[in-house]
């Protein structure tokens, strides 16, 4: 009930412009513009639905529904590495996950809050982590859109989150290619794709803040969204930057835990393990023809792994990590929920 006015509030903008398009096609004045204006009506309805609470909670069930099945899917090829890790390796690194993951969802809050909406970390962990489950679902935007959608529940204006959930991906995929190029740049696997390495000096000169803030007005009056209200500062993009970079170091050391139980050595197994995971990521990012990067980054994690591990024991690291990162979605966003739940109770033992 408390989420309806504040969905209605954030959505004034789409509607606005759909009754002024209107005005102007009944008086025949922009009749070439039909295709624009009926997008920006279907674009109206869709945040109108997607802002229900039914449309909400089915697109978190489908979303989990995905996510399951990409586990069970797996399952047979992943018994066998199980079993040789053991479960002491697999828990500590589903930890690792857990902590990237918490880091991830630190580099949005600040790149939120910077944008002018800061938020305490139980609503965050509710509008990040179960809008992350919408990458199970087909079409890489489901994500920005379900955030975007769940944010307007803390009253976050819908391009406030967009904005912060894209610049999100920016800084991943910077922080990804910067612990590459520290940790692997001649790795064997690695040679065939360092064109994306062609990325990291075009990345960094957008992160300076006169840079990025020119470059994230040009965007939104393109999509004829409202300007930040505050331009992003020097220390929002640095704490979003270390954040980023410390999910890989989490997401790195799961790699690691599983490699060595399978007798990686220890020291070149950790360099290997953070810049093989972080750029099979970045590669797979930035393939944008693969959903997902599916395929792409089992592929070279495989490669980056097998100068210190046969190519079985790499390939059962590879899908081991593809489940682990699966189950921490799922833990995640299961985590938030509930305390988003447990935080909402005594509001409804007291009410009348």
């Amino acid at each position: 009930m408390s989420d309806r006015p504040a969905a209605s509030a954030s959505a004034g903008p789409a509607p606005a412009a759909a009754q002024a398009a209107d005005a102007a096609t009944a008086d025949g004045t922009d009749q070439g513009s039909d295709a624009p204006n009926r997008g920006r009506a279907w674009l109206a309805l869709t945040g109108r639905l997607l802002g229900s609470r039914a449309m909400r909670w089915g697109f978190v069930a489908a979303a989990i529904a995905l996510g399951v099945y990409v586990v069970a899917d797996q399952w047979t090829q992943v018994r066998a590495g199980l079993a040789s890790m053991g479960l002491l390796a697999i828990a500590g690194a589903l930890v690792a996950v857990l902590l990237g993951l918490v880091a991830t969802m630190q580099v949005w809050r600040v790149l939120l809050a910077a944008l002018g909406s800061p938020l305490a970390i139980r609503p965050t962990a509710r509008v990040f982590f179960l809008g992350q489950l919408g990458k199970y679902l087909p079409g890489s935007i489901w994500p920005v859109v379900a955030q975007m959608e769940l944010g307007t529940a803390h009253r976050v204006p819908r391009h406030r989150s967009a904005s912060a959930s894209v610049l999100t991906m920016l800084f991943c995929l910077l922080a990804g290619l910067l612990a590459a190029l520290v940790t692997l740049p001649f790795a064997p696997g690695a040679r065939s794709y360092r064109w994306v390495f062609l990325a990291a000096p075009v990345l960094l000169v957008c992160l300076f803040p006169q840079v990025l803030n020119r470059i994230l007005d040009r965007l939104l009056r393109l999509a004829k969204r409202p300007a930040l209200e505050q331009p992003l500062a020097g220390r929002a993009v640095a704490g979003a930057l270390a954040w980023a970079l410390a999910s890989w170091v989490g997401f790195g050391l799961q790699i690691w835990l599983l490699a060595i139980r399978l007798g990686a050595p220890l020291g070149r197994a950790a360099l290997l393990s953070v810049g093989g995971f972080a750029f099979a990521w970045c590669v797979g990012f930035v393939v944008v023809f693969v959903p997902a990067g599916a395929g792409i980054r089992d592929v070279l994690l495989i490669a980056t792994l097998s100068p210190m591990l046969d190519v079985g024991k790499a390939t059962a690291v590879a899908l081991v990590s593809r489940v682990l990162m699966t189950a921490g979605d799922l833990i995640t966003a299961g985590a938030a929920a509930a305390l988003a739940r447990t935080s909402n109770q005594p509001r409804r033992e007291t009410a009348p």
